[in-house]
Order: C-alpha cells, then sequence, then structure tokens
C-alpha cells in the first residue's frame, strides 16, 4: 500500500503545460484524415524539463501521447542559486535561434511563447530570453532545451580539464 502511495507522490511531482494543440490533415485515397498534434512541455521546476510531441485521432490522445514522449526525452539542468542560469547561451533548432541571459533576483522570467513555459517549468526564476527567426512553437521549445541542455557550471568545466576548481579563476 506504501508503494503506491510514494509512487503517486513522485508522479504527481511533474507540472505539464500544453503549448499548442492543431489539427492536421492528411490526404489519402478516400479523401482527408483529420488528426491532431499537441505539444507539451514537463518539468518538476527543479531543473528537469523535457519537450514532447504527440499525434492522435483526438486531443486527449495525443495529449497523453506527447507527455509520455516529454517524459522520453528529460533533461537535466542546473540552476543557479540565484534561481537563474550560470552564463548567457544560444539555442537553435532548425531556424528557430533563442538567446538566454542569466538576470538580477527579482527580475522574473522575461521571455515569450513557449520559451516562457519551458523555463518556468524548469524552475529559473530570473532569466531574460529572445526568440529570433522561426515563429514555430515547437522550434523554439526545442531551441530552449538545447541552449539549457548545453550550460556548464565551473564544477563541470574543472572537471572536464582535470583541474581544480581555484584555478579557473
Amino acid at each position: 500500500m506504501k508503494r503506491k502511495q510514494n509512487k503517486y507522490k513522485e508522479e504527481n511531482t511533474w507540472e505539464e503545460k500544453v503549448v499548442e494543440v492543431t489539427r492536421v490533415t492528411k490526404v489519402v485515397k478516400g479523401g482527408k484524415k483529420l488528426s491532431f498534434r499537441a505539444i507539451l512541455v514537463v518539468g518538476n521546476e527543479k531543473g528537469q524539463i523535457g519537450v514532447g510531441v504527440g499525434k492522435a485521432n483526438d486531443v486527449i490522445g495525443a495529449v497523453k501521447k506527447g507527455v509520455a514522449d516529454a517524459k522520453k526525452h528529460c533533461i537535466e539542468i542546473p540552476i543557479t542559486k540565484y534561481m537563474s542560469i550560470p552564463h548567457p547561451i544560444n539555442g537553435r533548432s532548425g531556424a528557430a535561434k533563442v538567446i538566454l541571459k542569466p538576470s538580477a533576483i527579482g527580475s522574473g522570467v522575461i521571455a515569450g511563447g513557449s520559451t516562457r513555459t519551458v523555463l518556468e517549468l524548469a524552475g529559473i526564476k530570473n532569466i531574460l530570453a529572445k526568440q529570433l527567426g522561426s515563429d514555430s512553437k515547437l522550434n523554439n521549445a526545442r531551441a530552449t532545451l538545447d541552449a539549457l541542455n548545453n550550460l556548464k557550471t565551473f564544477k563541470n568545466t574543472a572537471n572536464e580539464r582535470d583541474i581544480e576548481i581555484s584555478k579557473l579563476y
């Protein structure tokens, strides 16, 4: 009995947000076949985040598939004690480009569209972001994820170079 409760609590920590649900059509021999595509962002607001896409004949099925896909492609990101990112970084996916910069305490999440959703669900509270290029919600979300995935801390850099953290300064 306790196992089920703990599992439920663990599952409950993930928050899901639907970025976009679109109706898509495929032309087949008998006419047009309608289906739905859902773009979702899943995060635990503690540095874990994922973006997923699901397609199905109904919206509920597409959302369920999107959640499963997002959890499958989850990444962990470093967050500073100021609830921001360690350094400025750029991300890219397709024609979409995203610029992320750490911001002062209390400034909040200054971002738009799907980039804002990804950053909020990742647990970042103070950041500046700008979307460039494409207006695609999926590509902008993936570009943000790409930027967050490439973030490095002093500890990671020191380990890669096999030196002490104090020698980095």
